[in-house]
């Protein structure tokens, strides 16, 4: 059920061609890097900035701006996106947070990283991103959210995000899931919170995240609707 409900989703995000893109994503392995290369590739031929399924950074920045400010004994605050693809939450999170963060991106699609790096400088006609606060960083590096050591020592980030790539990852089979789920606390300080949002139902998500995040607290919050559609933040969290 949780599956054929992305599916339908995923078929209804987007309008003309954007649509068409997100179709054929439909019946696909979501955890084949060449599909989201050629995906990218596609999608930036009509030189879209950015892409975001689900929602974007403005939808969520009442949920991320307070574990910010809870977290700011850490300065700046390391945030790392898993999955990133060409979502705004990166670039949001170091354009508009009045605290200072040190934001780095990574994904397997190395189309997604040159796209967001492009974006980043300022290439092919795009206004070059100004840091909200003076001390924030953005970086994006191609790397495997299931591998994350080349690019992520344990402990070292304050928050990470996590939008749809559980969801991804898991069409390719629960244990990827889970290999992304203990990497992504593998590099999380022990006080620090991961984010996974999804469309998937908390009956579905939660008894994994429990199984999986043993010695964590783990909640849920009720996102939306956007667009009609209900989302949910799953947090899972160290002691504070």
């Amino acid at each position: 059920m949780a599956v054929f409900r992305r599916t339908l989703h995923v078929r209804s995000l987007v309008a003309g061609t954007r649509r068409a893109l997100a179709g054929s994503l439909a019946g696909s392995c979501l955890a084949d890097r060449c599909l989201w290369d050629r995906f990218h590739s596609r999608l930036h031929l009509g030189s879209v900035p950015t892409f975001d399924w689900f929602f974007g950074y403005e939808d969520v920045q009442g949920l991320l701006l307070p574990l910010l400010r809870e977290a700011r004994a850490a300065s700046p605050l390391r945030v790392l996106d898993v999955g990133c693809g060409t979502s705004n939450l990166c670039t949001g999170l170091y354009t508009k947070s009045p605290h200072p963060v040190d934001v780095l991106g990574v994904d397997f699609s190395p189309v997604a990283v040159a796209h967001m790096n492009n974006l980043l400088e300022g290439g092919e006609s795009q206004t070059r991103l100004c840091p909200g606060h003076p001390a924030s960083r953005l970086h994006f590096i191609q790397a495997d959210a299931q591998n994350l050591g080349p690019v992520a020592s344990s402990g070292s980030f304050q928050l990470l995000l996590d939008k749809g790539t559980w969801d991804a990852v898991s069409r390719g089979g629960l244990p990827g899931a889970y290999r992304l789920l203990s990497e992504c606390l593998r590099v999380l300080s022990p006080q620090g919170t991961l984010i996974q949002f999804s469309d998937e139902d908390p009956d579905v998500r939660l008894p994994c995240l429990e199984q999986g995040s043993q010695g964590w607290t783990v909640t849920v919050q009720e996102l939306g609707p956007f667009r009609g559609i209900t989302y949910f933040a799953y947090l899972v969290q160290g002691s504070h």
